[in-house]
């Protein structure tokens, strides 16, 4: 069992920056593809950023190269998501995600281990 914990959200104005912070437990992460995703009410839960856990290589959507980097530090058992340049789009509840028998890193059921979320708020 992997434990995930979101912080780091909140409101901020468009052209902005927020980092989102995910503390993960229970179990060593090698081999784990860990992954923010995001939702928006009345839509389904879309991929944002991921990062293989052992070897620190990234993925990132279209819509948010550029602006946004996922890290993570191994010591501390966390992923990080630096987010510059916020737009009211980019407002929704983001998760954390972490699964290790990926064909799909972009897939959001391949995940097994998910946090409760951190709301994102931008306003315009």
């Amino acid at each position: 069992q992997v434990q995930l914990a979101e912080s780091g959200g909140g409101l901020v104005q468009a052209g902005g920056s927020l980092r989102l912070s995910c503390a993960a437990s229970g179990r060593t992460l090698h081999n784990y593809i860990m992954a923010w995703f995001r939702q928006v009410p009345g839509k389904e839960r879309e991929f944002v950023a991921g990062v293989n856990w052992s070897v620190g290589s990234t993925w990132l959507a279209d819509s948010v190269k550029g602006r946004f980097t996922i890290s993570r530090d191994t010591a501390k058992n966390t992923v990080f998501l630096r987010m510059n340049t916020l737009n009211v789009e980019d407002t929704a509840v983001y998760y954390c995600a972490a699964g290790n028998t990926l064909r799909t890193v972009t897939a959001r059921l391949e995940y097994a281990y998910w946090g409760q979320g951190t709301q994102v708020t931008v306003s315009s």
